[in-house]
């Protein structure tokens, strides 16, 4: 039996990977939030005493998801 079609979990990322993608070039990005995006946003939200704005696209919902993560040192 042969190792093709798997992948190294220890193999480095290629230098043009998918993974992460800036929301500014996502495909969908101008799509509404989506049901998972708005549920963590508005539990950020609320933490952060800021306001929710539901009118995000899933672009803008992941920026401000980023930010408000950053600014409770909060997430990856």
């Amino acid at each position: 039996m042969t190792d093709a079609g798997k992948t190294d979990p220890n193999a480095a990322e290629p230098e043009h990977s998918n993974i992460e993608k800036d929301p500014a070039n996502w495909t969908t990005g101008d799509e509404a939030m989506t049901g998972a995006q708005k549920s963590y946003l508005q539990t950020l939200c609320e933490e952060a005493n800021e306001s929710f704005d539901p009118s995000l696209t899933k672009a803008q919902a992941s920026e401000r998801i980023d930010q408000l993560q950053a600014a409770a040192n909060r997430g990856a």
